[in-house]
């Protein structure tokens, strides 16, 4: 039994109001001898299901708070532990932290599950630093899966506020919704590696941002300002930033002219592929943050690259002249097992 197939059945169960006991038995049941997801750091060396926690906005679960859930699992489990989230809004602060590796947390939709807090760097008091404190969910935990969710930070327009922060190995975001303005997701660490798979993610300036390696697939960006989409911050040496791959990138109301990328720091790299995009992406694509050294040291590319309207190919003619427009050889690298590892192949 697949991973989503167990998810549609507990699912099934919750809704037909069979009791937490009856849900556990049968998790155990169908769980005996599986395995479940994600590798545990030794190759090829599956985990099997550890423990699975029901969260219930009306009581019906073990814990009607998220955090909760999570406090209560146990201490680096070898095992996944799935915190499975049923449907309502669930307005707090989310923390994953590195001594709960291999969550799974599991919602019944991105219009289903919505986690949603107001935080901002004007509200928080930790200086110039504020920003990293503002996350609505932060993952600090090595090979955390999120699905079926919406995070949003609900600040709004008044500066950096973050709804997911990512700042551990291993990280597979699919089917959510990551909701925000300034600075909505943000993943960072050398070893960082996180794997986007079709989500949304909409927000104003620099709403994909950090020094991770970050792969985005099938994803539909929206772009709420007239500002820049990725502020990658790649350390130097690193072999990839942010690659985008087979996504969308659409514009709200009123915005006309929006960038690509711009490096906020000197070694950052962006790449989008097979990406459909419209007439308010600035003919010019990138911007070098008023510096032009960063012109020398930054890698910015695209591929095939075309209009939303028609499918026709965008006239890369126009991009800056330090950008890269890749050869066919060139793209076929960037793959999401070439960029990410051999984790992304396992049943998550």
């Amino acid at each position: 039994m697949t991973g989503p197939d167990r998810y549609k059945l507990i699912k099934n169960i919750i809704q037909h109001k069979k009791s937490i006991f009856v849900i556990v038995l049968f998790l155990l049941f169908i769980g005996g001898g599986q395995r479940l997801s994600a590798a545990d750091g030794r190759q090829g060396t599956p985990l099997k299901i550890a423990d699975t926690i029901i969260v219930a906005k009306d009581g019906s679960g073990n814990f009607t708070s998220i955090q909760k859930a999570i406090e209560s699992a146990k201490s680096y489990s070898l095992q996944p532990v799935v915190v499975f989230i049923k449907k309502g809004i669930y307005e707090e602060q989310i923390s994953v932290p590195a001594w709960n590796p291999h969550i799974r947390l599991i919602g019944e939709g991105p219009g289903e599950t919505i986690i949603r807090f107001g935080s901002y760097f004007g509200a928080v008091d930790k200086g110039r630093n504020s920003t990293f404190y503002t996350a609505t969910m932060r993952i600090e935990a090595e090979d955390v899966v999120c699905r079926h969710l919406t995070i949003e930070n609900t600040a709004g327009p008044v500066g950096q506020a973050i709804a997911l922060s990512v700042s551990a190995d291993k990280c597979l975001i699919e089917d959510c919704r990551l909701a925000g303005n300034q600075d909505t997701f943000f993943a960072t660490g050398s070893y960082t590696r996180v794997y986007l798979k079709d989500c949304e993610v909409s927000g104003t300036t620099d709403f994909l941002f950090g020094d991770a390696t970050v792969f985005l697939s099938r994803c539909s960006l929206l772009c709420k300002a007239d500002s820049y989409i990725v502020a990658a911050s790649t350390a130097k040496g690193r072999s990839n930033g942010f690659v985008l791959d087979s996504c969308t990138i659409r514009a709200a109301p009123g915005v006309k002219h929006v960038f690509l990328g711009r490096p906020w720091r000197p070694y950052a790299q962006t790449v989008y592929l097979n990406t459909l995009m419209g007439d308010f992406i600035a003919p010019l694509g990138w911007d070098n943050w008023r510096s032009k050294e960063n012109e020398s040291t930054a890698y910015y590319a695209e591929y095939n690259s075309k209009q939303m309207t028609g499918g026709s190919p965008v006239d890369l003619s126009k991009r800056a002249a330090w950008a890269h427009s890749l050869q066919p050889q060139e793209a076929e690298k960037y793959t999401p097992g070439n960029i990410l590892g051999s984790w992304i192949h396992q049943p998550l």
